[in-house]
């Protein structure tokens, strides 16, 4: 017997979204980075990132060691026999300490993608970091469309002047440019973590998708099932979140990965300035602080891994969120 039930909105957006090859690259990408920061979460990976693998600045396997590398791993020449070392016999004494007590383990010459000036994997620091700035982007993401969702349905479906008052409260948001805005709450703060960047980036950001949601509950208020549910009863709070939120919330889902991806590049833009993450936190941004000094030794790796990350997550996150927007508009068929 055939189905006589017609596809709802989401069936219809995901067969749209099989379709668009690019989206389902983009997908499996984030995916994979999602898979990847549950298992950082879990400590399966990149739990032992903090460890001394490898020599300083140690060069990705594919570059090789440099001369200056091979120099820290060589061990030191003797002093000459006629030369005076008035510090020789405390050396020798700590090395015999060192070797009897706990015996350094050998550090690698090289590694996948390098190490950085404290010898530690720079593949599992990326990994770890991405972590972070992940977290942050999802989570302050979710606070943000939270926010702008609730604020947005109950100035668009009363009206007025309860209207006019959160039309005022987002006037106050939207005329200060958005990073110092951001800049302005972290100093007001003045408590580096994670919970401090989600804090600021999901109380400064509701203002796009209170204005998306807002327009669609004035839309919505008006329309036939809305006055059907008025007519047996339902409460304003049951309209609004039961009757018309559902026919909306793709507005609120495409918003969501919009403000994942914004979030993420703001968290590394505060880390790099100072106003981020604290000291013993890793992050794509406070790599990206470090690799700065990197390069004036000429050490690029660091900064190509972190940015390199950064890249592949937000273009992907980018190209998903667009072809998301497209499979969602009920005006395509």
């Amino acid at each position: 017997m055939h189905d006589d039930v017609s596809p709802g909105l989401w069936t219809l957006a995901w067969r749209r979204l099989r379709t668009d090859r690019i989206a389902m690259a983009a997908l499996a990408v984030v995916a994979g980075f999602l898979l990847l920061l549950a298992a950082s979460m879990s400590g399966l990976v990149a739990h032992d990132w903090e460890e001394e693998v490898a020599v300083n600045y140690a060069p990705p396997g594919f570059v090789g060691p440099d001369a200056a590398t091979l120099a820290l791993a060589r061990p030191r020449a003797p002093a000459p026999p006629n030369a005076f070392d008035p510090l020789a016999a405390e050396l020798e004494e700590l090395e015999a300490r060192l070797q009897a007590t706990d015996r350094p383990r050998e550090k690698a010459l090289t590694l996948p993608f390098g190490a950085d000036k404290w010898g530690h994997d720079v593949l599992k620091k990326t990994v770890k970091g991405g972590e972070t700035s992940i977290v942050v982007g999802l989570v302050a993401a979710s606070v943000a469309v939270a926010l702008g969702t609730l604020f947005g349905a109950v100035s668009g479906y009363f009206g007025g002047l309860v209207d006019d008052l959160f039309n005022w409260f987002y006037s106050i948001f939207t005329s200060i440019p958005s990073i110092l805005m951001i800049l302005a709450v972290a100093a007001v703060l003045q408590q580096k973590g994670v919970t401090t960047i989600v804090l600021i980036l999901g109380l400064t950001g509701w203002t796009g998708p209170y204005r998306l949601i807002r327009a669609e509950y004035i839309k919505h208020k008006a329309r036939e099932y809305v006055m059907a549910a008025d007519a047996i009863g339902a409460s304003s709070w049951r309209k609004m979140f039961s009757h018309i939120f559902p026919n909306v919330s793709h507005v609120a889902l495409v918003q969501l990965s919009i403000l994942v991806v914004g979030f993420i590049k703001a968290e590394v833009i505060l880390s790099f300035l100072g106003f981020g993450v604290p000291v013993g936190t890793v992050s794509w941004g406070s790599m990206l602080n470090e690799a700065q000094n990197e390069l004036i030794l000429g050490k690029w790796w660091q900064l190509a891994a972190a940015a390199g990350a950064m890249a592949l997550l937000v273009t992907a996150f980018s190209l998903l969120t667009d072809a998301l927007r497209d499979a969602l508009d009920p005006t395509l068929k």
